[in-house]
């Protein structure tokens, strides 16, 4: 309502501003003069959503604090459940360190339950998206794994297995929860991205699926992220530290139909995701902290593709005496029709970034939650609200000019990882781009 009402009132503002620099017989008799300045009065529109979107972020307090259990672990994911009806509870899910899922309640944080039968470092967790009580894990020993978040029991209701040389690095969900895939490391010369129907999962307990097939003549090296598109669950985005980005539609018959784009991000990639408007544009991060940010739009045109390269955002965004040690991921906000970008500090401090084609820009640092460098985080659309987890174990619920409620200490923890990040850094300037 309230950003309704800021609308509303910028718009009201460029009226004003018109009838001082016109005469008012025009504003009566010349109808045109609403169509000669109405994209000066959409910019205005524009810039004071953004403004308001970037006031709440900078805004954002800590409202639930879930601290560190008997054993602390590095929080890697984190995902939330979508209610299903109005009304409903919905979860959080995150995958540790110490190669288990926790599940948490949404609103309070409150503790759950704890999935620890992975036998591998887990590489992430993804709820389904029809389902709001369902949450896969992915693991290194070559599976991914399927929990009904409401069963403590600690049996998966599916299991995905993959081929025997497999280890899994990166996994997602398609929209429909039709398909799921997940991103091997290289072993030997080979590098897949296996695919499985995701059909009836509660229909087949307990049961093992084989892989619908692979494609591997995309990528040259571990595959370390693999994303989704929002709402078109034929194209699926993923990256490599081979440093190339691959946008594919799986609805082809073939891989080499299937790649509509392939984009060089110049290094290891560590993180990527979908952007823009009906979600045209594609970005990703890199582990030696660059960014770089595509647009499929432009794919058939004459047009570049490249909508900013930043090789090293540590050095393009002045985060005043915080500083920024690392880009952790993206977040598009609808409303504002705007990317943000996720960093921040070995000592807790998160920076949000906002990315326009002109660089990146410090748009505020939450400050005074976690102690150590935050792995993971979360978007809410519905409440406008960041869920962050950290090396401190500790997991974090974010909303604008909340209260925090809770009267436990932070902790100051640093726990030793298992994880180990793979940084190559590539000289190669190759550009291209399939049609």
């Amino acid at each position: 309502l309230s950003l309704q009402q800021d609308v509303i009132a910028g718009f009201l503002y460029a009226i004003l501003i018109l009838a001082v620099f016109h005469p008012i017989v025009d504003l009566i008799d010349n109808f045109n003069l609403t169509y000669k300045y109405a994209p000066l009065i959409i910019i205005m529109f524009e810039m004071t959503a953004v403004e308001k979107v970037e006031e709440q972020l900078a805004g954002l307090r800590i409202a639930r604090r879930c601290v560190p259990g008997e054993e602390p672990a590095y929080l890697l994911d984190i995902d939330t459940s979508t209610a299903a009806q109005p009304g409903s509870g919905r979860f959080v899910a995150v995958s540790c360190s110490s190669k288990s899922v926790r599940v948490y309640d949404r609103e309070t944080l409150q503790f759950l339950r704890e999935y620890s039968g992975h036998p591998g470092t887990l590489s992430g967790v993804r709820f389904a998206h029809t389902r709001d009580s369902v949450v896969f894990s992915a693991c290194s020993q070559g599976t991914v794994k399927c929990w009904d978040v409401r069963s403590a029991a600690q049996k998966p209701v599916q299991v995905f297995s993959g081929y025997p040389s497999n280890v899994f690095i990166s996994f997602d969900v398609s929209c429909s929860d039709l398909i799921v895939c997940a991103g091997t490391e290289k072993v030997e010369k080979d590098t897949f991205l296996v695919f499985w129907d995701a059909r009836g999962i509660t229909d087949c307990a307990s049961t093992t699926k084989e892989p619908l097939g692979v494609y591997s003549e995309s990528h040259n090296d571990d595959i370390t992220k693999i994303c989704f598109h929002p709402v078109e669950p034929n194209l699926v985005v993923s990256g490599s530290t081979d440093g190339l980005v691959n946008v594919f539609d799986i609805n082809k018959d073939n891989e080499d139909d299937a790649l509509i784009s392939t984009c060089n991000s110049d290094s290891s990639v560590s993180s990527l995701g979908w952007s823009g408007r009906d979600y045209k544009q594609v970005y990703c991060m890199t582990h030696d902290e660059g960014f770089c940010w595509w647009d499929m739009a432009q794919l058939d045109t004459e047009e570049p593709i490249t909508l900013l390269h930043v090789l090293d955002a540590r050095e393009s965004v002045c985060a005043e005496n915080h500083g920024l040690h690392y880009l952790v991921g993206g977040l598009y906000h609808e409303k504002a029709g705007k990317l943000f970008l996720i960093g921040g500090t070995s000592t807790g401090n998160i920076h949000l970034i906002s990315c326009s084609t002109d660089g990146l820009s410090l748009v505020g640092t939450l400050c005074g939650g976690h102690s150590a460098t935050v792995r993971s985080f979360c978007w809410s659309p519905m409440d406008e609200s960041l869920l962050t987890g950290g090396e401190d174990a500790q997991l974090l619920l974010w909303k604008p000019g909340a209260v925090e409620r809770s009267l436990t200490k932070k902790a100051s923890l640093k726990i030793s990882s298992s994880v180990q990040k793979r940084v190559r850094v590539h000289n190669t300037s190759l550009k291209s781009r399939k049609k």
